[in-house]
This record gives structure tokens, sequence and C-alpha cells, in this order.
């Protein structure tokens, strides 16, 4: 039993399994002579460990752990080097786990409300909270506090927006006497708190002061896909790429986007909306997902046949319209019809397109966090 086996022969075992790693490891590298040497000193050390003689199996031990540590020169900044590995291994597994299975995404904009969230300013004029509350808050909410004032009497002159690590999110703004970073997409900051260029703020006036709520981040099924075909109610994930219609509206530096809807048709289908019901192939479609949306309760408003201002779309732009999906495209709606830029105003999604589906709401921890239906 190893509980009654001699603390030296317990050793002598461990340095013999190590030298027999590094042996395996190693031995390419070394010359035939030295790996005679070594194995010679192995076999060594296993006949002493027979004879269990503490001074034959001291002497072969020592005569190992010579020889191992001329063929096996300790490396200079080793742990530095195992440590940078190990990020490169962990970083290459991250990469490979996310390009397969699941790729985290962030809601970029409100049109899935209130299925899911993009990033929303609320401006107030109540004090931001203590520092522990607005920490509990964004761990917990995702929401994070603005309180700006103007230091001088100033115009804004530009908004400039920035992305760290694809995740956090800064508009630089400009004025004619400096420089503001808010912790906000620029989008936010024109549309939620209202600076725009142009607008003029004098000395202590406040220009943002209320919080940011973070827009959902979910996780991509990337492979469901690969063994079924899409269905009809789900929420899928697509690039922009070859459609005409997102593509000349993006910044070219950017290039193609990802979007994310709800699939409304399937190759084949034929669709129609009179509001807020939608019909597909003339029936109304059972899926709760849809059901919820055709309630127009709770959040939701229905399907409509154009945008807020009461602009008919391009596609399905009144109850009479009807259009049918091709063979090689997906027909895709935000929940929230009155404010979703999608099929309706620019046409298919391409089959080719399609990156996965949208399956778990992983932050922050709202009403929303769980699985994605």
């Amino acid at each position: 039993m190893s509980f009654f086996t001699p603390r030296y022969l317990t050793q002598a075992r461990e340095l013999r399994a190590a030298a027999k790693k590094l042996f395996n490891y190693h031995c390419d590298l070394w010359s035939l002579d030295q790996q005679a040497e070594a194995t010679a000193s192995l076999d060594q050390l296993d006949e002493a460990l027979q004879t269990k003689n503490p001074q034959i199996v001291a002497i072969a031990q020592a005569h190992v752990e010579t020889l191992f540590s001329q063929l096996v020169p300790k490396r200079l900044h080793c742990g530095l080097t195992e440590n940078i590995e190990s990020i490169i291994i962990a970083i290459a597994l991250a990469v490979s786990f996310q390009a397969y299975f699941l790729k985290p995404f962030k809601i970029p904009t409100g049109s899935m409300q209130p299925t899911l969230f993009g990033m929303t300013g609320h401006p107030q004029t109540t004090p931001s909270p203590n520092i522990l509350m607005r920490s509990l808050d964004f761990i917990q909410l995702g929401r994070s506090y603005l309180q700006v004032k103007a230091a001088h009497d100033e115009t804004i002159i530009s908004l400039e927006e920035r992305t760290i690590l694809n995740f956090f999110t800064f508009t630089k703004v400009t004025t004619s006497e400096g420089k503001y970073s808010l912790f906000a997409p620029r989008d936010v900051v024109i549309r939620d708190f209202e600076i725009v260029p142009g607008r003029v703020y004098h000395t202590g006036e406040t220009m943002a002061q209320g919080y940011v709520q973070a827009g959902d981040q979910v996780f991509v099924d990337r492979i469901s896909y690969a063994f079924r075909q899409p269905k009809s109610a789900d929420v899928f994930v697509f690039l922009t790429t070859g459609i005409p219609r997102i593509e000349m509206t993006l910044n070219p530096e950017l290039g193609s986007q990802y979007y994310i809807k709800r699939l409304a048709g399937l190759p084949g289908d034929t669709l129609r909306i009179a509001p807020p019901l939608l019909f597909i192939n003339e029936s109304i479609p059972s899926q709760p997902s849809f059901k919820k949306v055709m309630s127009a309760t709770n959040g939701y408003r229905g399907y409509s046949n154009g945008s807020e201002n009461g602009q008919a779309s391009p596609y399905l732009g009144s109850p009479d319209d009807s259009f049918t999906v091709p063979s090689n495209g997906y027909f895709a709606l935000g929940d929230n019809s009155y404010n979703s830029s999608d099929s309706r105003y620019w046409g298919i999604v391409p089959e080719h397109n399609v990156i996965g589906r949208g399956f778990f709401v992983y932050w922050p921890f709202s009403t929303r966090w769980g699985f994605i239906h």
C-alpha cells in the first residue's frame, strides 16, 4: 500500500515518472548517444528501486537528476513563457468555440423590443446614486450613469464614436472649447440626450445627466443550423453582406454588420400584414412569439405596414400587399415593427448570410435573462 511506502521510494518514483516525460518530450532533439545515456540512467534507477536500498536509490536518483538537468537546461523566463503559452491557447480555444459553437452578440438597436433591448439613454434630473449603487447597477442591470456639465460657454462641433474591445462604446464630443467622453454610442447621445452639432451650452449647464442602459448581450447558437434548416419564428442573426439597401447606408470603413431579427418567412411563403396581424400563406401564424407581437399588449404593438411616422414600407406597405419569399432567402421582421429596419425595407436575407440562432441572453441580469423565445 502506498500509505506504507518509504518517502525516499515515493520521491524516486516521482522523479522517474517526470524524467520519462522529459525524455519523451525532448528525445527527438538529442543525439543518439544522449538518448542512450538517458535511457541507461533510467534503467539504473529502475534497478535501484527494485533493491529498495536507500543508498543505491539515492545514487541512481542523483545521477538521473544531474544528467537530465544537463540534457534539458532550465529555460530563461520559463514561467513567463508558460503563461504566454497558456494565454495563447485560451485565446485559440475561445476563438474556435466562438467560430463553431456560440458567438457573443450585442443587441445594437431597439428593433426587437420588448423581446430584446438595444442600448438606450434615460435622461434624469436627479443626481446619480453613490458609487456602490452605480457599481451594482452596472453589474446587475448593465446601467451606467452620465453626469456631464459644460465647462465653458461652448458649441458642439462633432461627435465621434469609438469602441474598445468590441464591448465598451464611447462617444467623443468635440466642442468649440474642448472635448468630452461619454460612455454611450453616438446615436444614443444624439437621440436620447439631444447632443447635436451646433447646439450651444453655457458654463455649468447640464449636457448629459441620467443613465445609459446597455443592450442585451446574447449568445448566438452557430451549430444548430448545421443540422437543421431555420424555422419560422426563430430569432436569428445574419450578415448584411450583399443586401444593397443596407450596405449603402453603412460606413464603408466598418464593413458589413450583424443584424438580429425574427424569421417570419421561409422560402416559398407568402406574407401579408394587416395591422396588427401578420399572415403567412393567408393564415395567422400559431407560434407564441408571433402571437405576442400581434396581441399589441405588454409593450408589443403588432405588425405594421410602415414606420412610426406613417410612411409605407417598400414591401408589405399596405394590407393588400403581399410578398412571396424566393428559394434562396428568408424574410426577417423586427418585433418592434413600427421602429424596425427589416425585410419590409431591404428585401430578403440571403440564405448564406445566416450566422445562427439567437440562443440566450447572458447579460444584463434583467427580466429578459435566459433563453430567447
